[in-house]
């Protein structure tokens, strides 16, 4: 599961919603967002925006956990991908 996923998930279930309902709102069918929440999907930007606004939660409290999970997949499939990590963070921090 994707910090996304996890997210996502903790939402809808905390507000009484179903797979269903979620997949109508953003136009999708259920296994998508099914997939989504288990992380075996990726979603699309505009689907954070309309995820978001269903669950009514902050857009970049989503798109913070999207692109974390983004990197961490792009980092775990490289063997210096943590190295490479740990150099941009201090030439971002300069």
């Amino acid at each position: 599961m994707t910090y996304l996923g996890r997210r996502i998930r903790e939402l809808r279930e905390a507000k009484g919603f179903l797979l269903r309902q979620v997949a109508a709102y953003i136009e999708a069918d259920t296994a998508l967002v099914s997939k989504l929440e288990r992380g075996e999907r990726k979603a699309q930007k505009n689907q954070l925006k309309k995820i978001a606004a269903f669950l009514e939660v902050d857009e970049k409290e989503l798109e913070l956990l999207w692109l974390a999970d983004k990197i961490i997949d792009d980092i775990d499939q490289e063997p210096q991908g943590l190295n490479a990590l740990n150099f941009v963070q201090g030439e971002l921090a300069k």
